[in-house]
């Protein structure tokens, strides 16, 4: 590989501008395929197979109109004071002018609402009268009823006497008769009475059951409002045809312009992150101060600004043609809002180190005298070579994600090893094609006077003290492991409106309807149950009075409404509202609470779902889907590693300082967005759990880090080593033969991931944090300082391999060392080539 990457890069060197337009003519088409076959991009997140999806379908099935989104919009005088007649008339107006929106099913007015819980509350009190009424009736038709019956008795005992005298003296009995009958068609007429009044009581008391039911059903929802107390907010709802996952950014964005231009003087309009949450763009302010973070790194570094843009330039290309090429395809695969961002991410961060690799070699070959288009073809099939290695490591931990078997974590591991791979190949042609243009340039003034003077020679090489490397690993060690402490209470979760900026209108919305109408409004859970048998149509106010009260049982259940019934009537729905907000401790165990519940008593089976039942089972999958991932990226390590070093304890060490990386990081994010640890500093106001899918995000990208600055700083090791410089001393050579450039690719990564630790999108802030946090530790403390003491310490023993394994793992050279070998930098400068080597020996 080293020879193809050497007369790669001379190609490239000698025919640029061919290059560098068919860099161009890519960038062009990537983005005409964008702009002609780019689709919209989800805020959502969906795991099919969940319960919360599966739930979600079943309600579609079983009743229609109840499974789509739904979106809260805010309304609130700007003064505090009580909505008047006018503001509420052009509140409910603007409302039901959303439905005209196409993809909008229906709206919720929240003074109708309040309207209807007010006659249903008055319904509920009259009937109550009118039972108490009807029962003083039946009870006075119940004492005439006995009245009269006692007077039937009496009279029936009278003419018995009559009658047994009559009898006794012989005389005619026609006249008892008579009376006897007319006795008896009274006694009918009070039985008929008595019927019908039983009737009454009978209806009463169906009556009284139905208005039972009505009245525990008000007092399970009584929780529920949707204009506060003192009448100054509002909250009124948008019910989308589709669902959370399937909802379109078109869509949302005609509901918001309706919403934003409603302009109801003395009245703040703010709806939630259903209707809010849209890509804003790729890149924002943190984004870019990052970049020029970079460039001034570069500056520093290189002290000198044509070169210093060149890594730049390649880089910008190398993302614009990953990004935009990736979202071409966002109209046939569903992919999230993040996606694109993590590919701007990655490809911006590796492309600068990748070029800077190559160009830092190339400036050093040209120092001791090498020809441009030879330095060039060097670099590229030496650090080139590095360079492909240190790619192919990224992407296969960014592929790995699709072993989770979570299609949108697929989706974004996907799109970042394209991104990488595009920076992987601009590396290693556009970056030589500039070179070639730039020449000499590639260094300043004042370092090609000195060429060929031996001014860059390197002092001998002394090992570190033994004492300094126990030292080293007992405190790196213990510093990673107390910084990780917080990672052992991590919880995982989906950002809500508590996370979005302060100044958004989400976040505004969400805060008003936590502190008017408690948190719990904020994610309300939707409950379905299954009955074993359909109910009477008279059975099923009763059935849904007794499932609310079961509901309301629950700790942490502030309300229960019912919210559908299928028109079998052995399917029901109700809107339960917790305690506190979506993301919640309480919430996530009210949940779990719920599903335990089930099946009640009877056979009747429960389901929940909801945004914050999605959320949960969502972070649930993410953190199942972990320990494999660490798996497998653990066991691809060791793999590369025993082939790129031959070695046994080398790839386990390196391994081991990757884990200490990655769970400091892990505690590093904890610590911030979930602890609220220099949450000011941060930007982090509402402190809440880590988001779900950056720590298999960040474990992926932070394994193809660590293992780059494994290679260059290790392989550097190696080499000394296999040149007979003994172990000991190999290690400080290849410490002192990588740093600088590890140093500056470091610096560089922070600088860019930072960027993002303060981007608008609020997904992307815990991402930028963790990697950024990561390659910090990973790059100054693992690699340069605990991997080096850990080598001193095993000395020879470090390069040890068994026999049987030697002869069967492929000799790779990864820094084309036979290709350097063949390629001297200059006849007249062979002694110069390695300074430090030659110093050693």
């Amino acid at each position: 590989m080293a020879q193809l990457l050497y007369r790669l890069g001379r190609f490239s060197a000698r025919r640029a501008w061919l290059v560098i337009l068919a860099w161009l003519l890519a960038l062009g088409v990537a983005g005409g395929a964008f702009l002609v076959a780019g689709g919209s991009l989800a805020s959502s997140f969906s795991i099919p197979g969940t319960e919360t999806e599966q739930v979600t379908d079943q309600l579609g099935e079983e009743i229609s109109g109840v499974d789509g989104a739904t979106g809260t919009v805010v309304f609130r005088s700007a003064d505090g004071s009580a909505l008047s007649e006018e503001h509420r008339s052009e509140i409910s107006t603007l409302l039901a002018g959303l439905t005209d929106v196409d993809g909008v099913q229906d709206v919720v007015d929240p003074f109708a609402t309040e309207t209807q819980r007010a006659d249903q509350q008055r319904q509920v009190e009259d009937g109550a009268a009118q039972l108490e009424a009807g029962r003083a009736q039946l009870d006075a038709g119940r004492q005439q009823l006995d009245a009269g019956r006692a007077q039937l008795d009496a009279a029936q005992q009278q003419l018995d006497a009559a009658a047994a005298q009559a009898e006794a003296a012989g005389v005619p009995s026609a006249t008892l008769e008579a009376q006897q009958a007319q006795l008896d068609a009274q006694r009918a007429t009070l039985d008929e009475q008595q019927t019908q009044l039983d009737a009454g009581v009978a209806e009463l008391e169906a009556q009284s059951v139905q208005l039972d039911a009505a009245e525990r059903l008000l007092a399970d929802a009584a929780g529920i409002r949707t204009v506060s107390s003192d009448g100054s907010t509002a909250t009124g709802v948008v019910v989308f045809d589709t669902d959370t996952f399937s909802l379109s950014a078109e869509v949302k964005s005609a509901v918001a312009e309706e919403l934003d231009g409603a302009g109801i003087e003395g009245v703040d309009v703010d709806y939630s992150s259903t209707i809010a949450a849209s890509v804003e763009g790729i890149l924002g302010v943190g984004e870019i101060i990052g970049v020029v973070l970079a460039a001034l790194v570069l500056l520093v570094m290189l002290r000198a600004v044509l070169p210093a843009l060149l890594p730049l330039v390649s880089s910008i290309i190398g993302v614009g043609v990953g990004v935009a090429g990736s979202l071409a395809f966002s109209g046939v695969v569903d992919m999230s809002s993040v996606t694109p961002v993590l590919g701007v991410m990655l490809g911006l961060a590796v492309g600068i180190d990748y070029s800077l690799f190559i160009l830092n070699r190339h400036r050093r070959q040209l120092l001791q005298g090498m020809d441009v288009h030879e330095s060039i073809g060097l670099a590229n099939g030496t650090s080139g070579g590095a360079v492909v290695f240190a790619g192919s490591t990224v992407l296969i931990a960014l592929l790995a994600l699709t072993v989770t078997g979570i299609p949108f974590l697929g989706v974004m591991g996907i799109v970042g090893a394209a991104c990488v791979l595009i920076a992987v190949l601009v590396a290693i042609t556009m970056t030589p094609a500039l070179l070639g243009l730039v020449g000499m340039r590639a260094l300043n003034k004042r370092a090609r006077a000195r060429l060929g003077h031996g001014a860059h020679a390197s002092t001998a090489i002394h090992p570190m003290g033994t004492g300094r490397a126990v030292l080293t690993v007992v405190l790196a060690v213990a510093a990673l492991l107390a910084v990780a402490i917080p990672a052992l209470s991590m919880r995982l979760g989906l950002p809500d409106g508590s996370s979005e900026a302060q100044d958004s209108t989400q976040y505004r919305a969400y805060n008003v309807i936590a502190e008017e109408f408690g948190p719990g409004q904020n994610g309300p859970l939707i409950v379905v149950a299954n009955l074993p048998e359909a109910v009477a149509e008279d059975e099923v106010a009763p059935t849904q009075a007794d499932l609310a009260d079961r509901l309301m049982e629950q700790d942490d259940v502030v309300a229960v409404a019912p919210a559908g019934v299928s028109d079998d009537r052995d399917f029901f729905a109700f809107q339960v509202v917790p305690a506190e907000g979506p993301s919640s401790v309480s919430t996530e165990q009210l949940v779990h609470a719920l599903r335990d519940l089930s099946p009640l008593d009877g056979g009747i089976e429960l389901g929940v779902a909801g945004s914050a039942t999605g959320n949960i089972d969502v972070s649930e999958k993410l953190a199942a889907a972990l320990p494999v991932y660490l798996a497998v990226v653990v066991g691809l390590s060791l793999i590369i590693l025993i082939v790129v070093f031959r070695s046994l304890l080398v790839p386990l060490v390196a391994t081991g300082g990757f884990v200490l990386t990655l769970f400091a990081a892990f505690g590093g994010m904890t610590a911030v967005y979930q602890d609220g640890f220099l949450a000011d500093v941060f930007g982090v106001h509402d402190p809440g759990p880590v988001l779900s899918f950056a720590p298999i995000i960040v474990m992926g990208v932070l394994f193809g880090l660590a293992m780059d600055y494994q290679l260059f700083l290790v392989s550097g090791m190696r080499e000394a080593y296999v040149h007979g410089v003994p172990a000991r001393q190999a290690v400080v050579a290849g410490l002192r033969n990588g740093r600088a450039v590890v140093t500056a690719a470091a610096i560089i990564m922070i600088a860019v991931f930072g960027g993002f630790v303060f981007s608008h999108m609020a997904m992307i802030r815990p991402l930028g944090f963790g990697l950024a946090f990561g390659v910090l530790i990973d790059a100054f403390v693992v690699r340069m300082l605990l991997i080096p003491a850990v080598m001193h310490l095993l000395g020879d023993a470090a390069w040890w391999l068994p026999k049987w394994l030697d002869r069967i793992v492929p000799n790779v050279d990864v820094e084309g060392a036979e290709l350097e070998r063949t390629h001297p930098v200059h006849p007249a400068a062979a002694e110069q080539r390695d300074p430090e080597l030659a110093a050693a020996r």
